[in-house]
């Protein structure tokens, strides 16, 4: 027993920046724990170029299972720049993905 709460560490990381708000915590969870932010750039930076190259390969062999992606809407470059396509891909918003396909003939 410690009045403290439990001494296992816990590790919280914040990725990506949709909401902008405090981020709040309520510490009924011991006093052992961290919290960091994650990027994905930065990340890449860190493990150098032989680790990249391995994540990549990883990526183009799982391409259709672990990080198959499903996309709302497919856009070509012009239709992306519509003031309505802009309004829905710009919101800070999870579960909706556009895919912007520069090969794509604009819709008539």
């Amino acid at each position: 027993y410690s009045r403290y709460g439990s001494t296992t560490h816990k590790q919280v990381y914040i990725y990506g920046g949709l909401d902008g708000g405090p981020t709040e915590l309520v510490r009924n969870f011991g006093m052992a724990w961290g919290l960091g932010g994650w990027l994905l750039t930065a990340f890449l930076q860190k493990i150098g170029p032989g680790a990249v190259q391995q994540l990549r390969e990883r990526v183009a062999a799982e391409i259709k299972t672990t990080f198959a992606s499903h996309y709302d809407k497919e856009v070509s470059l012009a239709e992306a720049l519509r003031l309505e396509e802009i309004a829905i891909y710009g919101r800070k918003a999870t579960g909706q993905k556009y895919l912007i396909n520069p090969n794509k003939r604009l819709a008539r």
